[in-house]
């Protein structure tokens, strides 16, 4: 492969360091070459200038120290030691962790006291045994580990995430590999063309998504990750990425009230705003449904609490009513100050619209009706779940196509949605026609 896929690539970015050496080189893989080569001192990355074809290696990368802007340049660092997670058993990690899976800090590499080291930088030059940093410079089973720097210890392992770009966590939404290809084998189509298949996961519209390249990726919080593919007969397909075996990072206290959409709520209310019992997420009765715990590990789908599992606009549960899917629950806010910032980091609070119908074809329509007239609940139009569509806020810019209120964006004969029903795509809205004598 190209010796610049191991380097992440920043432009017009300059960084002070101590340590470097200039060269002169024509192109940035002879400036990547002279790093690799690099004896005066581990290079971590290199500088390199257009005009002046100026190479620099450095010893530090922008993790260590001070950036700042410089229009002519291009900042090269190697991937491997901006990582804080291990691959495999970790042999080629060279994150900063220095402290063992107990907390105990770790003895320099490079010191004998209160351990005599087997493993030091002088016989293993490169295995990466800087300071105290955890490392695997046997290749144990169990992953990086050091000697300790107490005396009744000799040695311990450290506790060092498995990398996500080799395993997914929860349905692979933060999934960042290279796997390019289907389940099935089929190679994926490149997120920035169209053909064989259009759609609308474009990168200024996803730019938090990473649709790098043909990469697999979960950018709507499907099951798991997945790609359109180069076969025109085959839209898209689930790729075949490993779950990691470490349990996911903890992202804070889960909340006990409502905070913003209330996406992180994992409090025990399980009845609904007008008083349902919630059914369990793991029954399938009174009224069949995807949201699976098995399928969602990361949703807290437990029990029958409420929920918010697919961005909604507060915590919700299917009902036990066989006459009534689903309603909004009601849980109690957090405080003020937290419902300030959450609302200044949400979409501006508006009074909802009362309009309960809709003149003409309904184009004009900007009510809250979010229900079909079989009562299925509607998809939201910037969610590819359970439907892939291309109407989509960003191709319709002027249809108001906001959470999953009923629209008419294609001038059909009355608002319409996609509904959360796997089985039926879309269905016109539970709306009536308004008399238009009463109108004016």
């Amino acid at each position: 492969g190209n010796i610049l896929d191991d380097y992440s690539r920043t432009d017009g970015v300059w960084i002070l360091t101590r340590n470097k050496q200039f060269y002169e080189t024509n192109n940035e893989k002879e400036c990547a070459e002279k790093c690799e080569a690099e004896r005066n001192f581990t290079c971590r990355a290199f500088l390199f200038t257009r005009k002046k074809l100026q190479c620099l290696t450095l010893a530090e990368n922008a993790k260590m120290t001070v950036t700042f802007a410089s229009t002519d340049t291009v900042l090269y660092e190697k991937i491997i030691y901006l990582m804080q997670c291990k691959r495999g058993i970790g042999t080629d990690y060279r994150g900063t962790e220095a402290k063992t899976q107990r907390g105990i800090p770790c003895q320099k590499w490079a010191e004998k006291i209160p351990h005599k080291p087997n493993y030091t930088p002088e016989k293993h030059p490169n295995a990466g045994l800087e300071e105290n940093y955890c490392r695997n410079p046997d290749a144990d089973e169990n992953g990086p580990w050091c000697y300790t720097t107490d005396p009744a210890m000799r040695f311990d392992y450290c506790a060092i995430p498995e990398c996500e770009d080799q395993c997914m966590q929860c349905n692979g939404e933060d999934y960042r590999g290279e796997v390019s290809r289907t389940e099935s084998g089929l190679e994926c189509q490149h997120w920035d063309v169209q053909e064989p298949h259009m759609h609308g996961f474009i990168l200024k519209h996803y730019p938090e998504k990473d649709l790098k390249m043909n990469y697999c990726r979960n950018p709507d919080g499907e099951l798991r990750p997945w790609c359109f593919t180069t076969n025109p007969n085959k839209r898209w397909e689930y790729c075949n990425i490993p779950r990691c075996t470490t349990p996911p990072p903890v992202s804070g206290l889960d909340s006990q009230c409502l905070s913003g959409r209330g996406e992180d709520y994992r409090g025990r209310i399980a009845t609904t705003e007008s008083g349902n019992a919630c059914q369990h997420w793991n029954a399938q009765f009174p009224h069949k449904h995807g949201w699976v715990p098995d399928r969602y590990p990361c949703k807290g789908l437990e029990e029958n609490y409420c929920r918010n599992p697919d961005g909604e606009k507060k915590p919700w549960c299917y009902t036990t009513n066989s006459n009534i899917r689903w309603e909004y629950c009601t849980i109690p806010p957090c405080d003020r100050t937290e419902q300030g910032i959450a609302g200044m980091n949400n979409a501006p609070v508006q009074a909802p619209v009362t309009e309960e119908c809709y003149q003409g074809k309904g184009q004009s329509y900007r009510g809250t009706t979010s229900v079909t007239v079989s009562g299925r609940k509607c998809q939201a139009w910037s969610s590819m779940f359970p439907h892939r569509h291309i109407k989509t806020p960003e191709r319709f810019p002027d249809a108001d196509l906001r959470e999953n209120y009923c629209r008419n964006p294609d001038g059909d004969s009355s608002p319409w949605c996609f509904t959360t029903d796997p089985n039926t795509i879309w269905e016109y809205c539970n709306l009536k026609r308004c008399d238009d004598h009463a109108q004016e």
